[in-house]
């Protein structure tokens, strides 16, 4: 009897864990250097996070591609649907039941335009991260055929992080740039959200139908650009008047998306409002400054890349932002709370939990 008791609780134990697996949904990310989770590693670029002090807080302790000194939204997000973190999609431990868990496309350095981030070489374009996803339902189809990839794609959550590269590495990313001499501010931000369209209406073609689309944050609030243009650690004027006229219209694309669809396929996250707080306010958040990174030289710690000789704070919980561009653990954490349960003035036409909420009932 009692065998029979043990062999009974070791099943029920192995099929609540086969259940649990089943009901987390995937996790699909897209986008830029905010949530690269590895792939530029596997690449030959100069846009990469692979030597300390990157990941100086992450579990192992160690570089892997994430631009943070520990975990990125990504993570955070994966811990916050109870999954997995996703493997970047070129990892080669990305096969079998690994390839459930979902995929993460993103690639540091790169753009809603092809001709973003081009000084980094050999990255990860969107047209081509959208060729992989399309790749990756493949490869998941010869493993569980391809009504339960449809099924699993549907019903998986998807980040897309996309806009600030066009802006410091495009636009302004030296005087008087082929962009800028093409295109005044007000009608680049016009064609840069035609083209985002094409990409989030091909998203959804593949089978994406929650998708999370985070705006630009305070571009002009970044280290990197206080180092360049700040004279007493105000914002960037110029680069911050292009992400106050990205995201609103971006807002619009989502709302006349949605409309189009006739369903809330796209929630907007105001990335800018989110890390606006605490850069207004480091103190309500437990941060001591969000203008000087932790890791970097020059004013702000603003100058050039995150390295082992660079300048590196001792608390990164104490810092807004980890580099010259990149948020700190302790902020992305702040971020994805935010995600989980703001407002509409961050989170449009619904947050995260809210999401979970409706999606658990269907």
């Amino acid at each position: 009897m009692d065998t029979l008791l043990v062999f009974l609780s070791c099943l029920v134990t192995a099929l609540s864990s086969i259940s649990s697996q089943a009901e987390a949904r995937a996790f699909f990310v897209f986008g830029d250097s905010l949530v690269d989770n590895g792939n530029n590693d596997y690449l030959a670029t100069t846009a990469r996070a692979d030597s300390y002090p990157y990941g100086i807080d992450y579990p192992t302790r160690r570089a892997t591609g994430r631009f943070s000194n520990g975990l990125n939204i990504p993570d955070l997000i994966s811990e916050k649907i109870g999954s997995e973190p996703t493997l970047p999609y070129l990892s080669p431990q990305l096969t079998g039941q690994n390839l459930l868990v979902g995929a993460n496309f993103a690639s540091a350095g790169i753009g809603i335009l092809n001709d973003t981030g081009v000084q980094f070489l050999n990255i990860i374009r969107i047209s081509q991260q959208l060729a992989y996803f399309q790749q990756y339902q493949q490869r998941v189809s010869a493993l569980i055929g391809p009504e339960q990839t449809r099924r699993l794609v549907n019903e998986a959550l998807v980040l897309i992080t996309l806009g600030g590269n066009d802006f410091v590495n495009n636009y302004y990313l030296v005087p008087y740039s082929a962009r800028s001499r093409q295109f005044a501010l007000p009608n680049y931000v016009v064609y840069l959200i035609s083209e985002y369209r094409k990409i989030l209406v091909r998203l959804y073609e593949l089978g994406a139908r929650r998708v999370l689309v985070t705006g630009t944050g305070p571009i002009g609030c970044v280290p990197a650009e206080l180092a360049l243009h700040s004279r007493n650690g105000e914002c960037a004027v110029e680069i911050q008047r292009a992400a106050n006229l990205f995201n609103p219209q971006l807002d619009q694309l989502i709302i006349q998306l949605n409309s189009e669809i006739g369903s809330d396929v796209f929630v907007t996250a105001n990335a800018f409002e989110m890390h606006l707080d605490f850069i207004s306010d480091p103190q309500a958040y437990g941060f001591i400054t969000s203008k000087v990174a932790c890791c970097g030289q020059g004013p702000y710690n603003g100058i050039g890349l995150c390295t082992p000789a660079s300048n590196l704070c001792p608390n990164r919980d104490l810092f807004a932002f980890w580099d010259p561009f990149h948020p700190s653990e302790k902020a992305n954490r702040l971020i994805v709370d935010t995600f989980m349960t703001g407002s509409t003035k961050y989170m449009n036409p619904m947050n995260l939990s809210t999401i979970i909420a409706l999606d658990s009932r269907t």
